[in-house]
């Protein structure tokens, strides 16, 4: 049976990708920061707080991201019909 996904909820879904980005961003970006470290003298290595402002601001980013693609998705799915998906209803 087709379906159609007939609206996105923006800021739930920004939430989620907004924390799922930052979470990644910490884990790639710590590491290579610490590895960063051992290769580039004091004076060119960037601040400490770059570990805390990077996964904010992927947070921010993902966060806008999301939240505006969906809103562009609802706008444009009275128009043009929404994603369709097949589903099957598993007996119980």
């Amino acid at each position: 049976m087709k379906q159609q996904i007939t609206r996105l909820s923006p800021h739930q879904n920004g939430k989620v990708c907004g924390i799922l980005t930052a979470a990644t961003s910490f884990f790639v970006f710590v590491p290579f920061l610490l590895f960063m470290s051992l290769f580039v003298p004091a004076a060119g290595r960037p601040p400490f707080i770059t570990i805390l402002l990077v996964p904010l601001f992927y947070l921010v980013m993902g966060y806008l991201a999301v939240l505006i693609g969906c809103a562009l998705y609802n706008f444009a799915v009275k128009y043009i019909g929404g994603l369709e998906f097949d589903a099957k209803d598993e007996g119980k």
